[in-house]
């Protein structure tokens, strides 16, 4: 098995705490989540680092990552959150959507919703796949 990538579009958001997330509750240890954007950001939105800090997961140092087609070759499979068609087609490599709204300009309870979807997202797709 490879990494897994979660992808979205300004790799600020949702697709770090994806793969926070991941990589916190993964079984795999060969396996690691990795997270890219098709137009990255500068930074991590504030409001991400502030709610994840509060389930004690601290994103400070993560910068927003470029999404590529070389990048994208390195995994089995690429979750995206929202890119749609700017995602890269890279053969071979099993691509999931998962329609997750953005937390970018969301209160601290709006941001929380979706950090809990995402958490919960990822625990089934770890049971699923036997990451």
């Amino acid at each position: 098995m490879s990494d897994i990538m979660f992808a979205c579009i300004h790799n600020a958001g949702r697709s770090q705490m994806a793969a926070a997330f991941f990589n916190r509750h993964k079984t795999q240890p060969s396996i690691k989540g990795i997270s890219a954007g098709t137009n990255p950001a500068t930074e991590v939105h504030p409001v991400v680092r502030e709610i994840m800090l509060e389930v004690g997961i601290d994103l400070s140092n993560m910068t927003p990552v470029k999404l590529t087609t070389e990048l994208a070759q390195t995994v089995s499979t690429i979750v995206t959150m929202g890119c749609g068609e700017t995602c890269p087609y890279v053969p071979g490599v099993k691509i999931v959507d998962w329609a997750i709204e953005d937390p970018k300009n969301k209160s601290m309870d709006e941001a929380r919703v979706i950090r809990d979807v995402i958490e919960q997202r990822i625990k089934d797709f770890i049971a699923e796949n036997k990451y």
